[in-house]
């Protein structure tokens, strides 16, 4: 009976490996736009409220305190845009990347046609399961196009890529966060835009157009690829019903 039975028993583990496989886990040989939508479930998405889709993003407010650091002065703002912006930091998450904007830790050399007050700074930082608001919404950070409209006129938000955190969660998080913000403020969909967006005009760079967030970008410019996050940021905006906002400063 043993030698009968023994060659089925291989065939066998390899069905239920197979079966195992394809259930857990998306086919590395799909697109990484496949990829992150193996981790959606949007048939069970369903109208929310503005206070919902800010419960779904994980709001965490964390905010550089003022008068210190990256906001010593107050620079208002009327929120026109929004810049979304990859960390490029694969060792930091969003509670590491407040506290070093708390800190001062993120220092830029501040100069004529370059960084104005010499940090670095932005709105939110997001991860796969949160989301921390570092500068209130109408007040300008430092993140896009030094005396451009970018840091003049937009709210930053940056991706964290830190190991173990999963982009797919994090840029669909971050979909949400931009929908939330566009009907608070009102900013259409057009004016939801990647770093690359803005150019950095200053004799000390040679390359005005970042490829940022670098994920989103085809060929190191926006493609594919960022359409396919303007069609999530619509998804979730659509999901809306109207109602009154929190405010986010």
């Amino acid at each position: 009976m043993q030698k009968a039975w023994a060659p089925l028993a291989i065939p066998s583990l390899l069905i239920v490996a197979v079966i195992v496989a394809a259930c857990g886990t998306a086919p590395k040989s799909r697109s990484r736009i496949t990829q992150w939508e193996y981790r959606y479930h949007d048939a069970a998405l369903g109208r929310v409220t503005p206070e919902q889709l800010l419960h779904e993003v994980g709001m965490r407010r964390d905010l550089i305190p003022a008068g210190r650091v990256g906001r010593y002065k107050y620079r208002p703002m009327t929120p026109k845009y929004i810049t979304i912006h990859s960390t490029q930091n694969y060792t930091g998450d969003a509670y590491q990347h407040a506290l070093a904007l708390k800190r001062g830790a993120l220092r830029a050399t501040r100069r004529p046609g370059g960084n104005r007050i010499g940090y670095l700074t932005w709105h939110f930082t997001v991860q796969q399961n949160l989301a921390i608001q570092h500068l209130p919404c109408r007040e300008q950070g430092e993140h896009a196009d030094f005396n451009g409209p970018g840091n003049n006129y937009s709210i930053g938000i940056e991706m964290c890529e830190h190991r173990g955190n999963d982009i797919g969660l994090t840029i669909d998080k971050t979909a949400r966060l931009a929908a939330y913000l566009m009907y608070s403020y009102g900013i259409p969909l057009n004016h939801v835009v990647p770093h690359y967006h803005w150019p950095r005009i200053s004799p000390y760079i040679s390359q005005p157009h970042k490829d940022c967030p670098h994920f989103l970008m085809d060929g190191g410019r926006p493609g594919r690829t960022w359409q396919w996050f303007l069609g999530r940021v619509n998804l979730h905006y659509s999901r809306l019903i109207p109602g009154p906002v929190k405010p986010l400063g």
